[in-house]
């Protein structure tokens, strides 16, 4: 199992509403993920011999107050990348509210 397949199935975990890259006519509360890049690479001899991914794992939801998501999603990603919380804000046009995490993972 990759470590893709493994942050899949970490925040599928926590709810059926969990979507690659773009969510498809979601209902608030739902997660959004996505790779976006690599993140550290090792090299040997001239050539890379190990490379992590990096990407963002999203959550829109429409109580701010209600904490069980924002907390699983960070159980999630502690068990299988290393992670930190980037940003939190409001969205005026949705009226939710928008959690990002940046992950990485080898």
């Amino acid at each position: 199992m990759t470590c893709l397949d493994e942050l899949k199935n970490a925040l599928l975990e926590l709810t059926p509403e969990v979507y690659h890259f773009h969510a498809h006519k979601p209902q608030a509360p739902y997660i959004v993920w996505g790779e976006d890049g690599p993140g550290d690479a090792i090299f040997a001899n001239g050539r890379l011999v190990a490379q992590a991914l990096g990407g963002t794992v999203d959550l829109f939801t429409g109580d701010p107050e209600d904490t069980a998501l924002f907390e699983g999603i960070q159980g999630a990603l502690d068990r299988v990348c290393c992670w930190r919380l980037s940003s939190i804000q409001y969205e005026e046009d949705t009226g939710l509210t928008h959690y990002e995490w940046r992950w990485e993972a080898a």
